[in-house]
């Protein structure tokens, strides 16, 4: 199964076990998003990314460019606890 098809059988669930009122607002505040020229803004597949500073899972400041001299990078973002 490709990606594609692994987020659209993701994005059915979550519609389909969601109160149809959030789901109302989350499709609404997606068209928003897209609405408002945000995607355009983005990071295209190829582009180089610029340097950043973020922090790490314990707080700690990380700099890409530290972590690009060590060799290649992959980031991962993820939401923590909310």
């Amino acid at each position: 199964m490709s990606l594609e098809e692994q987020l659209t059988a993701i994005k059915k669930k979550t519609i389909a076990t969601r109160p149809p009122e959030l789901v109302s607002i989350m499709l609404e505040e997606a068209a928003n998003l897209v609405k408002s020229g945000i995607a355009d803004k983005v990071i295209k597949a190829g582009e180089p990314l610029p340097e950043f500073t973020l922090p790490d899972e314990k707080g700690n400041l990380v700099r890409s460019a530290n972590l690009l001299a060590q060799g290649p990078l992959a980031i991962n973002f993820y939401r923590g606890i909310w």
